[in-house]
């Protein structure tokens, strides 16, 4: 692993849970030189970056966090997107789907222009689908563009096989591959077990939300970590959510992230179970991605309609 160059930014666009939790573990941790906040509720975004400021001023850490726009973040080694409805008690994460959408429209519009070297990792969901829309709407090349995915799901499935087992989490190579939501399946197992993990890794989300009202602790630890593969470019094999050509939509398998964020994609052994509930999670996320574009053609046809009628 080697280490980044002298200066590396991280932008964090929302600064609500997720975002604020990602930008306190990147200053404990350190794995960059500037972290900005950007948030259009701007006495949060104040209050936030005046918290996380007085976190560095511990020893041992030279971060610093600061405020900034859509266009700072557009310059920034990576961006991360955490901004997004926040999911309800109960809700799946594909019904936030329209509402999100055009909050990654505004976003990439106010970007603009980003640059060429930037890396965009999505967080905020339905992640596999706003991944998908995110690399047509940045302009970045498809490599550049990925969403968490699965990895969270992946960290509790290796700590339930490793209580299981009693080993160490990081002795535990096994993944939850596919959609991060209700299609998702675990990889490698007896089916038995996959279907009691699978259920255990599907409702771990649902549980922390019904009590707490989000997560936030083990994303914010799971983006930072992807953020430190990327700039210390560590070639590190982790379940990601990118663009899969042959399925025609992004969703998680392992891929090899480093500098220039997915550097190639891992092949997996997969049985004629699994590649059966691949395919299937992948017809149910384009037939979501399908209406969705539909949608926005409307939205796109119904305010140029206003506008006519408006003279513009």
């Amino acid at each position: 692993m080697t280490s980044p160059k002298l200066k590396t930014t991280i932008a964090i666009l929302g600064c609500g849970d997720v975002g604020s939790t990602l930008a306190y573990t990147l200053i404990l941790q350190p794995i960059c030189s500037e972290v900005i906040l950007v948030d259009p509720k701007t006495t949060l975004l104040e209050a936030q970056v005046r918290d996380l400021n007085d976190a560095t001023y511990r020893g041992g850490t030279s971060v610093r966090v600061r405020a900034g726009t859509h266009a700072d973040a557009g310059r920034a080694d990576i961006v991360v997107i955490t901004a997004g409805a926040k999911q309800k008690p109960g809700e799946s994460r594909l019904s936030l789907l329209s509402r999100n959408l055009h909050i990654l429209e505004s976003i990439f519009s106010a970007m603009a222009p980003i640059s060429p070297h930037t890396i965009l990792l999505l967080v905020a969901n339905p992640v596999d689908i706003l991944t998908y829309f995110a690399r047509r709407l940045s302009g970045l090349p498809e490599s550049q563009v990925l969403g968490t995915g699965t990895s969270l799901d992946s960290a509790r499935l290796r700590g339930v096989l490793s209580e299981r087992a009693g080993v160490a989490p990081s002795s535990i190579d096994a993944y939850v591959l596919g959609e991060h939501g209700d299609s998702q399946f675990v990889n490698t197992m007896s089916q038995e077990f996959k279907d009691q993990i699978s259920a255990h890794t599907r409702g771990a989300a649902g549980a922390i939300i019904a009590a707490k009202g989000c997560t936030s602790y083990g994303i914010g630890n799971i983006a930072a970590g992807i953020c430190k593969y990327i700039l210390f470019d560590s070639r590190s094999v982790r379940p990601l959510s990118f663009y899969q050509p042959e399925l025609g939509c992004c969703l998680s398998m392992p891929a090899v992230v480093g500098r220039k964020g997915i550097i190639k994609a891992m092949p997996v052994q997969l049985d004629e179970v699994e590649k059966a509930q691949l395919e299937a999670c992948a017809k149910g996320l384009r037939g979501v991605i399908e209406g969705a574009e539909k949608e926005l053609s409307a939205d796109r046809e119904l305010e140029k309609a206003l506008a006519s009628d408006k003279g513009v």
